[in-house]
């Protein structure tokens, strides 16, 4: 990076982190601290609702998804939209006539304090993980990227946003999350604009998207049947749906967003407008990896994308193996290009393609074999190696800007949801009347110390698969159970408490059962956990003598 990029980098995450803090940095009470005074329109809503859930894992890992295995991935978000509907039809009022901090004040109310507690802690488990993955993710691949210390990554991004968040509360994040996206969308549209402009002389988007369609990385939607197929139509409608719902519905961080709304109308347009932009939005991203792969027909693409991986075999007894590997790979790639140039048969693309995503694995085998602590699944570094290599200085900075706005915002929800549960959910209920002023300042510690454990977790984390997958695996391993609670809750009134306490925990152990066997994909286990919980707590009632 040169100076012009720092300081477009710098200036963009000064403004972000004083705005917020500027915007408000004075509480009365935890009303104003956890909800931001209820006085958010629906804009801010819905761009607030986008950017929670756009973490830079979106940015790095989706561009690298597409780029190696298509469009498919959108069918992940076929269900949200109408996962909006629901909420705003069912779970959103609720909320508002009870005027609630917590989803789970709710379960109280309609269970008991056990219901409460208990789905408090499933959604603290699962979102204090979140937390530190999205401070992690950008911290180490722009660490391996660019040379900077991991650790000193980490503490970067994660005091910018524990400084705004526990300075500004909710309100803070929100404001700031605007500034957010729009950082995020010019960027997007920038480097994707660049792309094009890359492309050689003669090479329009028409022609672009042909050559990707022959290659196979078009195909959008998979309407195969395949319980072990992570991204189908099927699964993403279902599976999708569910994840949506419990995400949406039922997860703090989402939650708390919408119910700062300034009325019920005003967060149930802020939902819709992310249910219409999402899957649009979602769709773009992963056209951007897509224009990188075509961009990759036309300049030699590396075998694999992680540097710090390559210069560690490239030092070691197999650098020759990996070399002649690279050659072979680099005739290959030649091959397919004059392939898909002269739009040759769909069989003979097919099979070069797949030449070279053999030869690609092997290398990947290699590095494993050579340096087993290494990322291996370089999907993550696709993006973020295109815009060192090939985008001019200034945008570089901006496009990193993007990264670590993205990052910013995901996480800053994530620790002010955190503190709101950890407050109202256990430690109000537990320690008796105080002062306004006193839950305020616990609200502060408790952000402070979500994102010291953040901070602490990403600092030892590993990484695992694809980045954005890791973050919905965790998810779905606990948000069926979760939108099972919350489904009886709202739906079949005659489940008490102790049949739903129960049921959830059978639930849970089943669902972690299933993931550690791997039976079926993630994405089915929102659907497989919402599904138990409501079939036991169904059965239990039927055995119970609550009433």
């Amino acid at each position: 990076m040169e100076l012009l990029d720092w300081i477009v980098l710098i200036s963009t995450l000064t403004f972000i982190v004083l705005y917020g803090i500027r915007k408000n940095n004075s509480h009365k009470n935890i009303q104003e601290y956890l909800k931001g005074g209820n006085e958010a329109r629906w804009w801010t809503v819905g761009l607030s609702v986008m950017a929670t859930q756009a973490s830079a894992i979106t940015f790095l890992s989706t561009p690298g998804q597409a780029f190696h295995d298509g469009m498919g991935f959108v069918q992940f978000y076929f269900g949200l939209p109408f996962a909006m509907l629901v909420i705003c039809l069912f779970f959103l009022p609720v909320y508002h006539r009870l005027n609630v901090y917590t989803a789970y004040e709710f379960l109280e109310e309609r269970f008991n304090i056990k219901v409460r507690t208990l789905t408090a802690i499933l959604f603290l488990v699962q979102r204090g993980l979140a937390a530190g993955i999205t401070i992690y993710a950008p911290a180490i691949i722009l660490s391996v990227v660019l040379g900077w210390d991991l650790k000193v990554m980490v503490f970067v991004v994660g005091a910018l946003v524990i400084t705004y968040t526990l300075i500004g509360g909710t309100k803070a994040v929100n404001v700031t999350q605007k500034q957010q996206m729009f950082v995020i969308f010019l960027g997007m549209f920038i480097a994707f604009g660049f792309i094009l402009q890359r492309f050689p002389e003669g090479l329009s988007f028409s022609k672009a998207l042909h050559i990707a369609g022959n290659a196979g990385k078009l195909n959008v939607l998979d309407f195969s049947i395949d319980l072990n197929s992570r991204y189908t139509f099927w699964s993403g409608l279902t599976g999708g749906l569910f994840l949506a719902l419990s995400y949406f519905g039922t997860d703090q961080s989402q939650v708390q967003r919408y119910l700062s709304g300034k009325s019920l109308k005003e967060s149930q347009m802020g939902l819709l407008m992310n249910g219409i932009l999402k899957v649009p939005m979602q769709f773009f991203i992963l056209l951007v990896g897509i224009m990188v792969f075509v961009f990759y027909q036309f300049e030699a693409a590396p075998i694999h994308f992680n540097p710090k991986a390559v210069a560690v075999v490239k030092n070691s007894d197999q650098a020759l193996a990996f070399s002649r590997l690279e050659s072979e790979n680099l005739n290959t790639q030649n091959e397919l290009k004059k392939a898909l140039l002269a739009s040759a048969s769909k069989q003979e693309i097919l099979n070069l393609s797949q030449q070279e995503l053999d030869q690609r694995e092997q290398a990947r085998v290699l590095i494993n074999q050579v340096a087993p602590e290494q990322e291996t699944n370089d999907k993550d570094y696709v993006f973020i190696s295109f815009i060192l290599a090939y985008l001019p200085s200034g945008i570089i900075g901006l496009l990193i800007a993007v990264i670590f706005s993205a990052a910013m915002s995901s996480t800053a929800s994530e620790l002010n949801a955190l503190a709101a549960t950890t407050t109202v959910d256990l430690y109000q209920r537990n320690v008796g009347e105080k002062s306004a002023a006193h839950f305020v300042k616990a609200s502060k510690g408790f952000t402070f110390a979500w994102g010291l454990v953040a901070i602490l977790f990403a600092s030892v984390g590993n990484l695992f698969e694809n980045l954005i997958q890791l973050v919905n695996i965790i998810g779905s391993v606990f948000y069926g159970t979760i939108l099972g609670i919350f489904l009886v809750a709202i739906f079949i009134k005659h489940i008490k408490g102790k049949a739903i306490f129960w049921a959830a925990i059978l639930s849970e152990f089943l669902i972690l059962l299933i993931f550690f066997q791997d039976a079926v994909s993630f994405l089915w286990l929102n659907l497989i956990g919402a599904l138990l919980t409501v079939g036991f707590g169904l059965l239990f009632q039927t055995f119970s003598n609550e009433k």
